[in-house]
């Protein structure tokens, strides 16, 4: 059973029996959100493509990044699974997800922000059910789920972050709403959570 993360909180990515998760999973799902009125009848559902991206960091700075335009670092050890255009999931399953191996990221790795953006620029008001979470992907078991509440005319969050803590790796929530259709126009913000 996994753990629902609150903004700013904690967890150790330790398996239960005390081993080191060997390779993670982020998942990002949504549905847009139903319209109301009149013309919502004759218009039907809005396509919303929002996008997951991971920044690796080292030492406080910027050195890959995985995204729709970009699907593997350069290391090989972080890989995006494909773009999804249109969302649907929403409720359970991923529209998109990252993979990262943690046993295979090179030791100055000490962080990887996650971010969504909605790349069509439609703000967090028009996705409904909209979450980030953590899997072990050997196991397929979630880890932990940050639940994206609120709506909001933000076009992009921050989600979480995966660090490493000692021997291992932490993730936190962050949950920090921003405005921005790509990764690159979070950086500024990103850099205020490492």
């Amino acid at each position: 059973m996994g753990v629902d993360l609150t903004k700013g909180q904690r967890i150790s990515l330790e398996k239960s029996d005390g081993g080191q998760l060997s390779v993670v999973r982020m998942g990002l799902g949504w549905r847009a959100a139903p319209r109301k009125g009149f013309l919502a009848k004759l218009t039907g559902a809005r396509e919303i493509d929002l996008d997951a991206s991971a920044v690796l960091f080292a030492e406080g700075q910027p050195v890959d990044v995985v995204f729709f335009q970009h699907l593997v670092s350069n290391d090989g050890s972080v890989r995006h699974t494909g773009d999804n255009l249109v969302g649907g999931a929403g409720q359970g399953g991923d529209d998109e997800s990252i993979l990262v191996d943690l046993a295979r990221l090179p030791v100055h790795i000490d962080q990887i922000v996650f971010t969504v953006n909605s790349f069509t620029g439609q703000s967090f008001a028009e996705v409904q059910d909209a979450f980030c979470r953590l899997i072990d992907e050997t196991t397929g078991q979630e880890l932990a789920r940050y639940t994206l509440s609120g709506g909001g005319q933000y076009t992009a969050q921050i989600m979480a972050k995966v660090h490493r803590s000692g021997g291992g790796w932490q993730m936190s929530a962050i949950g920090e709403p921003a405005t921005g259709r790509t990764f690159q126009d979070l950086m500024p913000s990103l850099t205020r959570h490492l």
